[in-house]
């Protein structure tokens, strides 16, 4: 080895130096009682070998791109060589391994990685451009998933309860890190109640995505499920502390309006800070019947479900629209029961979308996965585009109470920016409010 880049290394300022000593035999505790008891200007680390070295017992390892290991001169008293050895700096660690002589001094191999990779400046995190997933159930891994492949985020953290499932979950994604743009993915467990945890994985998260909750027993309630769900999102909440925007997406639909008031209530932040997925996806699903029969992309068909997510959901006709042509316009009963062309049968599908792909395979992933990455990815990129979510109503279409509905909203890095007040027509005025009271009922009842 070379040893004027020895001396060049071991005399880099950007490094804390590392001791590393490696004993044989039994003088380990010895000697860590000699080191607490020696003021030095580094760290280091003690461990006991299983094989006597080549001289004596004591080497000193001087950890920088090449690790250099000293040993003490045949003879001399190990104590007494380190504490004169560590009182120098690290240049004169580097003097005295080059002035020794060739028989006490023992280099060991530089590693693959440091003979390939010569540091200039510690590598730096991607500022804002982390995202926690709380929950990796079937909906949190679609999102999740949905998001690496997107390039979405820069580093990834899952978080959940079941160790083993979260570490395969892990794993399985950090084994096809090769095939998408670079990305981070960490993960750590929690209790069962969410209550503790290593939380500092999450640390940095511009975006936390709550997928997390219990699923809805059969015959169970709704007031029920949300008040199972209550208690594990007032722990979930922490998560939330350090993250710009806390989006919800629990694993059952149906709550998530309740379950997005419950969390900004909880959480004490700003409203615009607390968004759930909301009719996002039946906005979708709406688009995508729509151009099923104009054959064109769903893309260009516009229209918006607002309201609750779930069978109380509104279907906006008076602005659905081709081109900017209001198909209001063209056929002025659209939507209504006595519509000839029957387009509320669009509405009924929308609603009937998510019992029919529960039933066909068990529960609804895919579709939610990409919608979240869309939500998150105008939030990352601050696009400012314009999604129907699960928002704070108060004040918006004569609704005087705090209450959480899907409107027309416009996402950036902040969050929710603007609410779009549309032109609703009577009847789905009184729909929205109608929605609107039945959440304030179950509100009230959990005395939050």
């Amino acid at each position: 080895m070379n040893q004027s880049f020895l001396r060049y290394s071991v005399n880099s300022k950007q490094h804390l130096p590392t001791i590393v000593l490696l004993q044989y035999g039994r003088k380990k505790n010895s000697l860590r009682m000699l080191l607490d008891s020696t003021s030095l200007n580094c760290t280091f680390r003690l461990f006991k070998i299983s094989k006597p070295l080549p001289t004596l017992g004591l080497a000193v390892v001087v950890q920088f791109d090449p690790l250099a290991c000293l040993f003490p001169p045949a003879g001399s008293d190990d104590g007494g060589f380190l504490i004169d050895l560590l009182k120098q700096s690290p240049l004169s660690i580097s003097h005295h391994c080059i002035l020794s002589t060739p028989d006490n001094i023992h280099f060991v191999s530089m590693s693959t990685v440091q003979q390939i990779m010569k540091e200039i400046s510690p590598a730096m995190p991607t500022p804002h451009a982390k995202i926690t997933f709380v929950g990796v159930g079937q909906v949190g891994m679609a999102c999740a998933f949905s998001i690496l492949v997107q390039h979405v985020a820069s580093e990834i953290c899952l978080i959940d309860i079941a160790e083993d499932k979260l570490m395969g979950e892990m794993m399985d994604l950090q084994h096809g890190l090769p095939f998408v743009k670079h990305c981070t993915i960490k993960a750590s467990t929690v209790s069962a109640t969410y209550s503790t945890g290593d939380y500092a994985v999450t640390a940095g998260s511009k975006i936390c995505v709550i997928s997390a909750g219990a699923r809805q027993r059969e015959g169970e309630s709704r007031l029920s499920l949300v008040h199972r769900n209550v208690e594990i999102f007032k722990c979930a909440n922490c998560f939330l502390n350090d993250s710009k925007v806390g989006e919800i997406q629990p694993e059952h639909h149906s709550v998530v309006d309740l379950l997005t008031y419950v969390t900004w209530k909880i959480s004490g932040l700003p409203r615009e800070r607390v968004i759930g997925s909301g009719t996002n996806l039946d906005s979708a699903r709406l688009r995508f019947l729509m151009s099923e029969r104009f054959n064109i992309a769903p893309s260009s068909c516009h229209g918006f479900i607002i309201g609750e997510h779930g069978d109380s959901s509104v279907a906006v006709w008076s602005g659905v629209n081709i081109a900017g042509i209001p198909l209001k316009q063209l056929n002025p009963k659209i939507g209504d029961d006595d519509d000839p062309e029957e387009w509320k049968m669009l509405h009924k599908k929308v609603i009937e979308s998510a019992y029919d792909i529960i039933k066909y395979k068990g529960y609804t992933s895919w579709a939610i996965g990409l919608s979240v990455a869309n939500i998150c990815n105008s939030i990352m990129r601050n696009l400012r585009q314009v999604f129907a979510l699960s928002v704070n109503v108060q004040g918006i279409h004569g609704i005087d109470f705090e209450t959480y509905l899907s409107l027309p909203c416009v996402l950036g890095e902040g969050g929710i920016t603007h609410i779009i007040r549309q032109k609703l027509s009577e009847s789905e005025l009184a729909q929205l409010h109608k929605s609107g009271e039945t959440l304030l009922k179950i509100q009230k009842e959990l005395n939050l």
